[in-house]
């Protein structure tokens, strides 16, 4: 991000010097603002901070898509919605249940609300309100103007897109294509002729329209709708409608002074909007384009890539659900925006908690490389200050062990994660990291992995066991007043097979006949106490089943 903050300083100087830089992103409130969306946010923000931790001037924009179309009805809504496709989002109701006013609203509330608690602080922009208070009047009468010259320049890049969407062979890039500037989406193009500009029917609020004459001196424009409807306005004064999205995001460009803005994959296709729209932002408009990296996506464990129209898509305020917001951030800041990754739901994150809590240490005593130090002040902090974090951590898959032992009861908690940390005062401390793990365990482990203690001994396993087992069963129980600790219980665990082989319980030994004999002495007390061959920690197990309850399910 460094030498992203570099170029932008040096273009802004350039371009406008002594004036605030301008970053850009866009968001479509269409439905669920999910995880690879937020790559659209998180790298301009990554950018505008770098800039302003330097001193220097930054807004970054965050464009609310939200005069777009209804395209289509997402999974889990009411397909009654139908009815409202070819409306602007802010005119579709919100899903049912909603306390917001209107779809789109319903959709960017909580992506506003998540950026928030990630500490991006970013300059919001309705496009609804844009066009409907005529801020862009100037620049759609411009494109009328330079309609043929639009329409040229578009036709130089129409046969490629269709031969590269014709290519496409691989189903995540066919799904980027679709609806971006290499496929089917609407440019302008007619029967009637080339016009930029759709407006929505003053009938039915659709986008049904054909423009189908423009008088360029008058500014009239007539359209007829599928609905039936057919009117004449003056496009002078009319705002009830908008640029077709390949003219729309080089008008903004040249509108707002962007300065960078990255764009995804698809946008790299030929007859893409990011590639068609450089070329209409320097002839049409007289500005220059954004510069900015190609993003990879992001996906998620065990899914496939991600796509808010299919719906069930994670969204950045269901990752801020099991991640701290430092986490979180440290998923995008740590690698190049070309460098795809997946942001983990299962098992995975206990380890990306591991490897966040191994850098943070090595960031306190000094021996993280300079990529990881850089990549680390940019995930736990802003320019504007230091993100909020737990006061007192523990590892994230231990505080996970924890509360999918004693099902989140509060008491039993706090006393068993005491034996980690004797200076535990209450709780509290172990907020938020405490409350997410609990809420990862609670939402995402599968019900069959949950940590479910035996009512009663398995009286069946208990009668088959040979002299050993029993023996090695005897010594656990002996020894668990004395060892009833933490560390006790490590000891005692590891310790039993070493007295059956002749060792003292606390002897150094690693021999391979001995690592398997404390390996099948686990697996017979996972299978004893939670009917299955693996689960928590045992210490941390026998810690929160009791030493009363483990005799009782350990003895016939």
């Amino acid at each position: 991000m460094a030498r992203f903050a570099d170029e932008v300083i040096a273009e802004a100087d350039r371009r406008a010097p002594g004036k605030p830089i301008v970053c850009a992103s866009g968001l479509s409130p269409s439905g669920p603002i999910h995880l690879g969306n937020l790559r659209e946010v998180m790298t301009p923000h990554l950018v505008a901070d770098e800039i302003r931790r330097r001193g220097v001037e930054c807004v970054h924009i965050v464009s609310w898509d939200d005069f777009d179309r209804y395209r289509k009805v997402p999974v889990g809504i009411d397909p009654s919605w139908a009815e409202h496709i070819g409306k602007p989002l802010t005119s579709v109701p919100a899903p049912a249940g909603s306390p917001y006013p209107n779809w789109a609203e319903h959709f960017k509330a909580p992506m506003a609300a998540a950026l928030a608690e990630m500490g991006v602080e970013f300059h919001p922009i309705s496009q609804t309100r844009m066009y409907t208070s005529g801020a862009y009047r100037e620049q759609v009468l411009l494109a009328m103007r330079e309609r043929k010259r639009i329409d040229a320049i578009l036709d130089q890049y129409r046969t490629k897109a269709k031969a590269k969407a014709q290519k496409v062979e691989d189903a995540d890039e066919a799904a980027a294509l679709e609806g971006s500037g290499a496929a089917g989406e609407d440019d302008g193009s007619g029967a009637g002729g080339y016009y930029p500009y759709r407006p929505y029917c003053s009938a039915c609020g659709r986008d049904l329209t054909t423009v189908t004459a423009y008088d360029d001196a008058t500014t009239q424009l007539t359209y007829t709708c599928a609905c039936g409807h057919t009117e004449t306005v003056l496009l002078s004064e009319h705002t009830n409608g908008k640029l077709v999205w390949k003219v729309d995001w080089p008008m903004r460009w040249a509108y707002e002074g962007v300065v960078f803005e990255p764009s995804g994959v698809d946008h790299s296709s030929p007859g893409s909007s990011f590639v068609v729209g450089g070329q209409i932002v320097r002839e049409v408009f007289g500005a220059a384009q954004p510069i900015g990296p190609m993003y990879a996506f992001v996906g998620i464990s065990g899914m496939a890539k991600m796509s808010s129209s299919r719906g069930g898509v994670p969204t950045p305020a269901d990752a801020l659900s099991i991640m701290e917001p430092a986490l979180l951030r440290w998923l995008y800041a740590r690698r190049r925006p070309n460098q795809s990754f997946k942001v983990s739901f299962d098992q995975e994150i206990q380890r990306m908690y591991d490897e966040w809590d191994t850098l943070t240490r090595k960031i306190g005593d000094g021996t993280a490389l300079p990529a990881d130090q850089a990549a680390y002040r940019r995930a736990s902090s802003t320019a504007a200050g230091a993100l909020p974090e737990t006061p007192r951590r523990l590892p994230y898959r231990t505080l996970a062990s924890v509360v999918d032992i004693t099902t989140g009861h509060e008491e039993q908690t706090l006393r068993i994660l005491r034996e980690f940390d004797h200076d535990i005062a209450g709780l509290d401390e172990l907020r938020p990291r405490l409350d997410k793990a609990q809420h990862w365990v609670t939402t995402y482990v599968p019900a069959e992995e949950r940590t479910q203690v035996r009512e009663k001994p398995d009286a069946e396993l208990l009668a088959s066991l040979g002299e050993t087992e029993r023996a090695s069963l005897r010594l656990l129980a002996e020894g668990l007043d004395e060892h009833w600790s933490l560390d006790g219980l490590t000891t005692l665990l590891y310790g039993v097979p070493k007295v059956q082989a002749g060792l003292d319980m606390t002897a150094k030994a690693a021999t391979p006949e001995l690592k398997a004999a404390q390996r099948a002495f686990f697996a017979l007390l996972y299978r004893l106490l939670v009917g299955r061959d693996t689960g928590p920690r045992l210490p941390t197990l026998l810690l929160a089943v009791g030493r009363d309850r483990v005799r009782a399910l350990l003895s016939a």
